[in-house]
């Protein structure tokens, strides 16, 4: 029998949960623990691989201190059901950025810096990168 795929909304607010767990620095034994479960099923959550109820969704929510929309937030509705896996999950930027553990420490590094002309540097230096990973990839 054929493995069945995630669904795309269930991989966004995966990502949503994983995305504001990093934010408050909560690793995924505590949120685990805080929720009776282990951290391989909080894995399993924030992948997707196993579809969050709502009243384990609403305790989510209590715990991570945001609102239940924040999870959905981001979510193309249209063709929701038929969207490839991932398709526009984290469409935004600031999500994206909100992510990763390096999206959070550069995030954090980066407010932290007074100097505007610092942060016009920094900014420039990221947009070269970003202009040499796409040419790298169609060359």
């Amino acid at each position: 029998m054929a493995r069945k795929s995630p669904e795309p909304v269930d991989i966004h607010v995966g990502r949503r949960v994983r995305q504001r767990r990093m934010t408050l620095g909560l690793s995924q034994e505590k949120l685990g623990a805080a929720l009776g479960l282990t951290f391989q099923q909080v894995q399993k959550y924030e992948r997707g691989t196993n579809r969050i109820g709502a009243s384990r969704l609403e305790q989510i929510s209590r715990i991570l201190d945001c609102p239940i929309s924040f999870f959905f937030d981001g979510l193309n509705t249209e063709g929701a059901g038929t969207a490839p896996i991932g398709a526009s999950a984290l469409a935004d930027p600031l999500q994206l950025l909100g992510a990763t553990r390096e999206g959070i420490a550069l995030a954090a590094a980066f407010a932290s810096i007074d100097d505007a002309r610092q942060r016009a540097a920094i900014v420039a230096m990221a947009q070269a990168c970003a202009r040499g990973a796409r040419m790298a990839k169609v060359a």
